[in-house]
């Protein structure tokens, strides 16, 4: 089995692939206090919950947008799995070439999104990450990167409304029964939703139109089933499309 481990600013994920398929998923809180002995044993205490044998792990991969937990990762999958980990980044084979002005400040999560959207669409697309940041992703139709945008995530936007409106509760961002709110709750609901997918899709517009191709638009991350719906241009929502970037790269990585 592959462990696949995409480490964000809020939570890290772990996937483990049997093969091609994802079989289980677990998402942690990402501490930069936690050592990689804790995090091993969270882990196995969640593989155990799932009744699987760690030593079935045969592999592991990790990308990482938090620089303090890249190498308690790596640790923790030699201390719990006895193997060494490939990492994302400089130096890695990813089949995507990347036309960003220097190569090495793109998150490694935003080249991993790229290859799995690729490898599905084979034609351009854009990737709709909604993560701590919501990052926007262009992938040219001869599967280049291109770059893209980042813009505040929806729960940092709905943060500081929260916190700079004193009278303004802290509300569940959920889809609220009308764009007209009818109390406070539903009128912050819709403000931070609707106001939310204004942005995606204008956005997208702009792109489209700026790289003058039709993409496929895909959509991903924790608030991607929320936003995905209500929007006129993500055309699809995937949230195992990370981890299967992992896998693909491990493979074209592991590769005899």
């Amino acid at each position: 089995m592959l462990l696949t481990i995409d480490v964000g600013n809020t939570n890290i994920v772990y996937g483990l692939f049997d093969g091609q398929k994802l079989v289980h998923q677990f998402r942690v809180e990402s501490n930069r206090g936690r050592t990689s002995d804790e995090y091993a044993v969270v882990l196995r205490q969640l593989l155990s919950m799932a009744d699987v044998d760690a030593s079935k792990v045969t592999g592991a991969i990790v990308a990482s947008v938090v620089p303090t937990l890249t190498e308690p990762m790596v640790a923790l999958v030699k201390r719990a799995f006895g193997k060494d980990a490939l990492v994302v980044g400089p130096g890695i084979r990813s089949g995507v070439p990347i036309l960003y002005e220097n190569p090495k400040e793109v998150g490694a999560d935003r080249i991993v999104n790229a290859v799995a959207a690729y490898e599905r669409v084979k034609g351009a697309c854009i990737i709709v990450d909604f993560g701590t940041a919501t990052t926007f992703d262009c992938v040219s139709p001869k599967g280049e990167y291109l770059g893209g945008v980042i813009a505040p995530g929806v729960n940092i936007s709905a943060d500081a409304l929260f916190a700079r409106a004193a009278k303004l509760p802290r509300v569940e961002i959920a889809k609220p029964p009308k764009v007209v709110g009818r109390n406070t709750v539903h009128s912050m609901q819709s403000g931070i939703v609707y106001g939310y997918v204004g942005l995606v899709d204008g956005l997208i517009d702009r792109l489209v139109e700026e790289l003058g191709y039709p993409c496929k638009i895909i959509a991903t991350g924790g608030i991607a089933k929320v936003i995905g719906p209500l929007s006129s241009r993500i055309e699809e929502v995937d949230d195992e499309l990370t981890l299967v970037g992992l896998r693909i790269l491990y493979e074209r990585n592991t590769e005899e």
